[in-house]
């Protein structure tokens, strides 16, 4: 009898399994459409899929009782970057239809493939943050990209895009926003950030960008205002980042009064110029000796390098003054391996 029992509660469990078939599947965000003081929960197709169902993207549109700015929120375009999707959760939960105006577009899993693989990357091996503007006929990466532009980015006023550190290092709660501009400088200062970096949307690591760019930088460049959060670690969920970042994006719907809600008072942070990658330069057993937030002088003892038998092979040291944005979490490193993303103080201010 008790395993009658197990076997009828095995075949009751696709019953109550929430799949993508609850919701509605749009092929395009038509936001028009969407009733005034409604929370509407989508599936919004990117690709088709020859094999199964097309690949999909949750998408949840809250609409105001009044006109007012497109404000979007996406998260995990990196597979890996998991605490904005929760960060996402959280505001759109605690909505009040009531008291909200204009209209949020919340995008909680941006990647569909890679979420579900645990991995950063596209199906084909590609970073998605750096290859905007795509192509529409182009390989998947660029066709995937191609997507998000001409199906979100075209539909929208602001946007903050929210990422965290990938496999093997950790991050501060930091903001990547082009401070020269007055409206972005502002979205940056209302999140509760321990560090703000000045970045017109290149990469971190100094790579090479030519014809491709981030997704902020594409929607800087369709004239969105548009800043890049970084909450902290992959393939986790924080509270204390999550809570943090719930009250930074609140924050930024009262300014653009999408809300009659009180901006609430956050930790000023720290301002950066800029930024770049220590790396190693001999792979061994990396010991990091700093942490995070941490603010360094010039020639202070950043990481140990050892080899399988416990040898000192190398000693590293910081180049200049500076803070700990980001740092490898990883022992394991080999040449040319990330040691301390160091950020440069703006002492300016600005």
């Amino acid at each position: 009898m008790r395993t009658i029992h197990v076997l009828f509660a095995i075949l009751l469990i696709p019953c109550i399994t929430w799949s993508q078939t609850d919701f509605k599947s749009i092929e395009e965000l038509e936001l028009e459409k969407v009733a005034p003081q409604t929370k509407t929960k989508f599936w919004l197709k990117m690709i088709d899929n020859g094999m199964s169902r097309p690949v999909e993207v949750p998408v949840i549109v809250v609409k105001g009782k009044k006109a007012g700015p497109v404000l979007c929120l996406t998260a995990a375009l990196h597979g890996n970057e998991l605490n904005g999707i929760r960060v996402i959760q959280e505001v759109v939960d605690h909505i009040d239809l009531s008291n909200f105006n204009g209209t949020l577009v919340a995008i909680p899993g941006l990647n569909a493939i890679s979420i579900t693989q645990h991995q950063r990357r596209y199906i084909d091996q590609e970073d998605l943050n750096r290859n905007f503007p795509g192509k529409e006929k182009g390989n998947r990466s660029q066709q995937y990209v191609w997507q998000i532009k001409e199906k979100i980015l075209s539909k929208i006023d602001y946007l903050v895009d929210m990422h965290t550190a990938s496999f093997g290092r950790v991050n501060t709660l930091y903001v990547r926003a082009a401070m020269g501009d007055e409206k972005i400088a502002q979205m940056a200062r209302l999140q509760d950030a321990d560090i703000i970096l000045n970045s017109n949307g290149r990469p971190s690591a100094n790579e090479q960008i030519s014809a491709t760019r981030t997704m902020r930088a594409e929607a800087m460049l369709r004239g969105v205002p548009s800043i890049t959060i970084e909450y902290g670690n992959p393939q986790v969920f924080q509270p204390e980042l999550i809570a943090r970042g719930k009250k930074g994006i609140e924050n930024l719907m009262a300014w653009l009064q999408m809300t009659e809600m009180e901006i609430q008072t956050v930790t000023a942070p720290t301002l950066c110029k800029k930024s770049y990658w220590i790396y190693v330069e001999e792979g061994g057993y990396l010991e990091v000796l700093v942490q995070l937030n941490q603010k360094l002088k010039k020639g202070d003892s950043i990481a140990v390098m050892r080899n399988p038998f416990g040898d000192v092979i190398h000693q590293y040291y910081c180049p200049e003054d500076g803070i700990v944005i980001g740092k490898s979490s990883n022992p394991i490193n080999m040449n040319g391996g990330r040691i301390i993303h160091l950020g440069i103080l703006d002492e300016s201010g600005n």
